[in-house]
């Protein structure tokens, strides 16, 4: 759930939380069903990477795109939302653009999120997502609603479960 004690980004950080953990640990099942895992964060940057495994192909043989719009949607919700919990407010997606620019069919998927605009109503995350080469395979954006603490969407307090 939203807490409006919890502290920024930075001072995370600079206490030496592992906030990588941190975020591993509230990955949610279809997070943890494609095999993303959070490998890197900054002040206004978080990373994280995929495997590709046979599940995640489509009949051609090329990852499927839903799992390039997954790992952006994925990283800019996580992003926003330490954005917006120091704040008392938790965040939903509201549109996610995803352009995919080079087929892959092996290798590790490398996504980094990085900010377009954070305001207190809505934020607006840019990702990246890279090949074992470097190239960028993927990009896209995702605009996300700042709710207040309490907020409902279908029936149910919006925030992250513990």
């Amino acid at each position: 759930m939203s807490d409006a004690k919890t502290p920024d980004l930075g001072t995370l950080l600079a206490s030496g939380v592992d906030v990588v953990a941190l975020l591993n640990g509230h990955r949610g099942p279809f997070d943890k069903t494609i095999g993303l895992v959070f490998t890197r964060v900054a002040e206004d940057e978080l990373e994280a990477e995929v495997p590709v495994t046979e599940a995640l192909l489509q009949p051609y043989g090329l990852v499927h795109g839903g799992v390039y719009a997954s790992m952006i949607e994925t990283l800019a919700s996580a992003a926003a939302a330490i954005v917006a919990m120091p704040r008392g407010q938790t965040s939903v997606g509201l549109e996610n653009t995803t352009s995919f620019l080079r087929g892959t069919r092996s290798g590790t998927l490398r996504g980094r999120v990085t900010p377009v605009h954070k305001g207190t109503r809505t934020q607006v995350w840019g990702v990246d997502i890279r090949d074992d080469e470097g190239r960028v395979v993927a990009t896209g954006r995702v605009r996300t609603l700042c709710l207040e603490a309490g907020a409902a969407i279908a029936g149910q307090t919006v925030g992250m479960k513990p």
